[in-house]
């Protein structure tokens, strides 16, 4: 067996971020820019309201109450040419210009307007600049909006649109086919014969593909030939980008997946057992023309799953260009015993934790263990990885692989006790 890193450590020496592209910002999102870019205009980019209200001159405030005459309004989007002098003041709207001559706005809620709305009565000084937007408050003119490596979520999109941006140079988005293999396999939707299961693992790594930004290729499932699986391997790595598949691994008499990778990838594929549980046997390959990464999963659902999380999702991150492709991995507290035997393997488990009221993330519950037990690992949101040895104990702290966050547990270290 080999260790994990060692593992990972051969695949990431096989690739490099897939070559830059021009992205609509449409399809951006998720996405990591290659150049920098800086601002051409200010934002706001001119002097306008913060609130509903009146725009007047903050010195006619001065005395109380100020009776100010009302000589028109504003509205967002108006190009106005009313100027305020002394004793104006204008209705003006959230975003509108300030017309020339104001330098304060009071806010609607603590005005009296008069019946025939002509005037308005102010009972506070108004301060100069007071609820007034200034031009390059957001952003100025030079001013970095992203940097290379950044990816790009919702507020950087929102930010480049604000420049007039259509478009972005970015590592583009891989396209990655799924592929089962397995005489015992039959789609979900067809009906079960003696001796056949329904296919798990690729409905399971076509959602998480979705799920984690990469664009998943359906491949279908393919029985134990040798034969039929190069053909569908070469094929796949024409038209995708990367390629995963499952089952086929191991050392049966027709686990031919492992062989196939190395007949295609030549010296740039290796047929590993990982010190890992689930999911030790891996196979990895890169095959030509396109350099296209072949991942060969352990078939067992489970295995598929950690093996996509400990193998593939940081390789495809390093395809995309993605600064820190793996999930986070951080301490938590034990509440509960991870009992284990020796056996050399890292043990990688899924469990449920949760924030508690010491600021500390704790693992609550374990899920039952079995490479074969799909069901038992739903809602699972960690992957608690358990060194070898004979197992933690309750209050200990094991390194865990943060899956998701419950958003109704986040504030939870702010709760007082």
């Amino acid at each position: 067996m080999i260790p994990l890193e060692e593992a990972q450590h051969f695949i990431s020496d096989a690739l490099m971020p897939h070559s830059p592209t021009a992205m609509s910002l449409d399809g951006a999102l998720g996405l990591v820019v290659v150049e920098g870019l800086a601002a051409t205009q200010p934002v706001p980019g001119f002097s306008n309201s913060a609130m509903d209200g009146y725009a007047l001159r903050a010195a006619d405030t001065s005395s109380r109450p100020a009776r100010l005459r009302v000589i028109g309004s504003v509205m967002a989007g108006d190009a106005s040419t009313l100027r305020v002098n002394a004793g104006d003041a204008v209705r003006i709207m959230t975003g509108a210009a300030i017309p020339e001559g104001a330098d304060g706005v009071c806010k609607i809620e603590e005005v009296t307007v008069a019946p025939d709305g002509q005037s308005v009565v102010i009972n506070r000084v108004i301060q100069r600049d007071e609820h007034i937007r200034h031009p390059g408050e957001d952003v100025n003119i030079g001013q970095v909006l992203v940097t290379p490596g950044t990816v790009l979520g919702p507020t950087e999109l929102g930010v480049l649109a604000s420049q007039g941006f259509t478009s972005v140079l970015v590592h583009p988005r891989p396209r990655v086919g799924v592929l089962s293999t397995g005489n015992e396999l039959v789609a979900a939707a067809d009906p079960l014969q003696e001796g056949k299961i329904h296919d798990v693992n690729r409905p399971m790594l076509l959602a998480l593909l979705r799920e984690s930004g990469f664009t998943p290729v359906d491949l279908g499932i393919v029985r134990d030939d040798a034969t039929a699986i190069t053909e569908r391997f070469r094929r796949a790595v024409i038209e995708c980008d990367a390629v995963i598949s499952t089952g086929g691994v191991s050392v049966g008499d027709v686990d031919h997946v492992k062989t196939v990778i190395g007949e295609l990838c030549g010296g740039r594929a290796r047929w590993m057992q990982v010190a890992i549980k689930p999911g030790k046997p891996f196979a990895f390959g890169v095959a030509q023309p396109r350099g296209t990464p072949i991942f060969g999963l352990a078939g067992n659902p489970v295995s598929t799953r950690v093996g996509f999380e400990v193998f593939v999702r940081p390789a495809l991150g390093l395809l995309a260009g993605r600064p820190s492709p793996e999930r986070p991995v951080v301490n938590m507290t034990l509440d509960r015993a991870l009992s284990r035997r020796r056996d050399g393997k890292l043990h990688l488990v899924h469990a449920i934790a949760r924030f508690h009221e010491d600021g500390r993330m704790h693992v609550e519950s374990v899920a039952r263990q079995g490479s074969h037990l799909l069901s038992a690992i739903a809602g699972s949101n960690v992957i608690a990885m358990v060194p070898d040895g004979d197992g933690l104990d309750a209050g200990e702290v094991v390194r865990a692989m943060v899956l998701a966050i419950d958003p109704s547990d986040a504030g939870a270290a702010q709760r007082p006790s």
